[in-house]
């Protein structure tokens, strides 16, 4: 076991630093930290006051990981609409036709970008750039699709939303660990996902408010991400990297990327297995809200619209409580595994609600309950993910395949939400299937041995 080391102080990515320090590597800030990451030292307190060279970082961590996730909120819920506005009859297998493609888009784009992000090279950084061009694509793809006429034109606009905020957030992943230390990870952890969980539950909120003029709301919200994307470029410092090696690049090395040997690195197959099955119960009724609340529940469209955020609205302050709560837990008991067995069981147990009670008291149940699940589950897992990476020299491309885990579950869930539907006749056969996939992801983390 390598001798476990403190982070060199100050950090390279701080202005002055980088005077004195032109030529350090971003992935190699950090890397005696990656014994203490395997779990084999205990991680420091979570009381221990923040370097001076993150606050910055950590300032602003929750606004910029809220803005891919309340995009892929707002056009979820307003491609909802408008596939029912174009074809009411085939609203179903239409939105899963848009869900899975954009979807798809988004699988790819975290590890491509990924591997450009690892070998890009400048006076901005390796992570910058990237954020950056996500942000103007994804921004440009928001405000095309309020202007679409048709299903197959929508497809395509909601295609470019997630490839290009997928394309921002992979290598903004990539900064966990590249910059933050370890013994920090629990808390910086909480601040990325609690900003990512309230993007998801805000984006369909604020979608409801501008379904009255759903171009001008598109455009007026792509705006203001963009804004947000252009602060934090501005307000973060990078390292200047031109002087570090660029590694080798080959077609065939960029595709082996996408393959991790389940053998080789056991962890990181459980890891990706119990974060993909996670994210795949998340998926399978998410799609179809304001068509559940139709259809499953009885409510009228315009009412059916007006409750469906306020369902994802009610575990706000669930999330609050246990992202507050379980990543600095975390850092202060120096262990995942528990954590996030215990969310993993809370979401597969919050299916259960609706499933028994087909309600809006119900889910409004579930939507509390799943809440504390995710929060918890959020928070806390992307610190253990960092922490099984195979190789510590390609954190963006070793994160973008394990986002993959993420994303993936979107390309396979409003299909097989759609047939689930089709095939049984009712939305509530998808909350089974929530539970018993909910169940299984949460178990996945036991085998895990390199983090306790």
């Amino acid at each position: 076991m390598e001798p476990t080391q403190q982070p060199h102080e100050p950090h390279p990515t701080d202005p002055q630093a980088v005077k004195a320090q032109p030529s350090i590597a971003l992935t190699n800030t950090i890397p005696a930290n990656m014994a203490d990451a395997a779990g084999k030292t205990r991680l420091k307190s979570s009381k221990e006051k923040l370097p001076r060279n993150l606050r910055r970082l950590f300032g602003w961590i929750f606004f910029i990981a809220l803005v891919p996730n309340i995009a892929y909120g707002f056009t979820g819920f307003m491609s909802a609409v408008q596939a029912q506005q174009i074809d009411p009859e085939g609203k179903v297998q239409a939105l899963a036709v848009i869900s899975a493609m954009a979807a798809f888009a988004a699988m790819l784009a975290q590890p491509i970008v990924g591997v450009l992000s690892d070998r890009t090279r400048g006076r901005f950084g390796s992570r910058r750039p990237w954020i950056l061009f996500g942000g103007l694509l994804g921004a440009t793809a928001l405000i095309t699709a309020g202007l679409a006429p048709s299903i197959a034109w929508l497809t395509v606009a909601v295609v470019f939303v997630q490839f290009g905020y997928n394309a921002m957030q992979g290598p903004l992943s990539a900064i966990l660990p590249d910059r933050v230390p370890t013994r920090f990870r629990g808390r910086y952890s909480t601040l990325a996902g609690l900003g990512g969980l309230m993007g998801s539950v805000l984006g369909s909120v604020v979608a409801s408010l501008l379904t009255g003029n759903i171009a001008l709301g598109y455009a007026c919200f792509a705006g203001v991400l963009l804004l947000i994307v252009v602060l934090f470029i501005v307000s973060v410092p990078e390292a200047d990297n031109r002087g570090v090696e660029r590694p080798a690049f080959s077609l065939l090395a960029f595709l082996k990327a996408f393959w991790v040997n389940p053998v080789r690195y056991p962890d990181f197959f459980w890891g990706f297995t119990g974060r993909f099955l996670i994210f795949g119960a998340n998926a399978l009724p998410s799609t179809y809200g304001l068509y559940i609340l139709q259809d499953y529940i009885g409510l009228p469209l315009q009412q059916a619209i007006q409750l469906a955020p306020l369902v994802g609205l009610v575990t706000v302050p669930f999330i609050l409580i246990s992202t507050v709560i379980a990543g600095p837990l975390s850092d202060r008991i120096g262990r995942r595994k528990p954590i996030v067995l215990v969310a993993g069981l809370i979401i597969a147990a919050s299916a259960v609600i609706p499933l028994i009670f087909p309600t809006v008291p119900g889910l409004l149940a579930a939507g509390a309950l799943i809440g504390i699940g995710f929060g918890a589950f959020i928070s806390v897992d992307q610190a253990l993910m960092s922490q099984i990476l195979p190789d510590k020299e390609k954190y963006g491309t070793d994160l973008g395949v394990l986002n993959i885990a993420a994303t993936l579950p979107q390309v396979l869930g409003p299909a097989a939400a759609g047939a689930i539907i089709i095939i049984f006749g009712t939305y509530g056969a998808l909350y089974a299937a929530v539970a018993i996939i909910g169940l299984i992801g949460a178990l996945a983390v036991i085998p895990i041995k390199g983090v306790r």
